[in-house]
Parts: structure tokens; C-alpha cells; sequence
């Protein structure tokens, strides 16, 4: 069974494509226009081993903002339409990740049911492309259109690349963990038999 999917989203502020294979792990291709946007990018698919395609245009000479979030809203649409009906998941996933100095704790929970908690310490100067408030609106568009219930929360950290950085990593870590197939499951997994 192909996990694959492509979806485009195109507006006045962005143009975003993307593909997605759950299955994949060795081919990246990622092109925000936002370099630090990209190496997370790049962490995540790395970590999830997902083969990831992202081509974004956007107006970033406004800012980052309409890029990021598209960019959120178009992987959580390709990573909804990759997972299907969710039949054989593992459904639930967890990961914590250091990065030097700080250590992030993700779960995720693939349950059709979007919700999103995101903790991350404050630190002075953040210089590395990406703030907190940004990152957030990133994963609440992924949360919203992918269908998953994800916690992130960063237990200690100084520096604002590895906070970030620690971050992505362990989300790919927690979805490909949550995206897996196991033969024992033959339905969803859930009591009530539906997500």
C-alpha cells in the first residue's frame, strides 16, 4: 500500500506544493525560500524518515509568516491524505530528542481530533529564522488540517536554534512512530472502532 500524497495550495500571499511519502526516508527536497525553514524541514523529514517535496513561494519580503503557515497547512493536508482511512496505525507517538543544552518531549496521538500544546521556554534574542510565536502558528496549521492531537514541550534550553531545532526533530520522531503499521491492528485503533 502506497502512503503517498501531493497537494498544492495556491493564494494571493503563497504558492505551496508538497509531497509526502510515510514510507520514504531518503529523498528531501525542500524549498521554502526561508533557509532556516528548510533545514527544519529537512530535520523533521530526516527523523520521520519521510521522503518530503516542498516547493513554497510566498511573500517573505512582508515576512515569514504566510509561508510558514501554508507551508503547515499544506504538509498536514498531504500527511491526512497519506495516512487515509488510518487503518493499522500505530495511532499514538512518542519522542524526546536533546540538542546540546535543551531536550524536547513531543506525543502525538493520529486521532482525527486536532489539538495543540506547545511549551517552549523563553529565551532572550531569538536570532535563528524561526520564534516561538511562529513555530507555533507552523504546527497549529499542521495540527488543524493533519488530524492529530500533538504536545510539544521543551523541558530546558538556552539557545534558540537548538529549542527549534529540538523540536522538529522530535516531531518527526513522534509521527513516523505514530504513522506505522502493525499487522496486529485490523481496524483503527480505538474502542469505539472510528477515529
Amino acid at each position: 500500500m502506497d502512503r503517498i500524497s501531493s497537494v498544492e495550495r495556491k493564494t494571493h500571499e503563497t504558492d505551496v506544493q508538497i509531497t509526502l511519502n510515510l514510507d520514504g526516508g531518503e529523498n528531501r527536497d525542500i524549498q521554502t525560500g526561508i533557509p532556516f525553514f528548510d533545514h527544519m524541514l529537512t530535520l523533521f523529514a530526516v527523523h520521520g524518515f519521510l521522503d518530503l517535496s516542498v516547493k513554497a513561494a510566498g511573500d517573505i519580503e512582508v515576512d515569514f509568516h504566510h509561508t510558514v503557515e501554508d507551508v503547515g497547512i499544506v504538509l498536514g493536508d498531504t500527511l491526512d491524505q497519506a495516512l487515509g482511512d488510518r487503518i493499522g496505525i500505530a495511532r499514538y507517538g512518542h519522542a524526546v530528542t536533546p540538542m546540546d543544552e535543551t531536550l524536547t518531549d513531543v506525543a502525538v496521538d493520529l486521532s482525527k481530533r486536532p489539538f495543540l500544546v506547545f511549551n517552549v521556554p523563553d529565551v532572550n534574542g531569538w536570532t535563528c529564522g524561526l520564534t516561538p510565536s511562529l513555530t507555533r502558528e507552523f504546527f497549529r496549521s499542521f495540527v488543524n488540517h493533519g488530524g492529530l492531537n500533538l504536545h510539544v514541550n521543551v523541558r530546558y534550553g538556552e539557545n534558540d536554534h537548538h529549542i527549534i531545532e529540538s523540536v522538529f526533530k522530535a516531531a518527526g520522531r513522534a509521527i513516523h512512530q505514530a504513522a506505522a503499521l502493525d499487522p496486529r491492528i485490523k481496524g483503527v485503533r480505538s474502542s469505539k472502532g472510528s477515529l
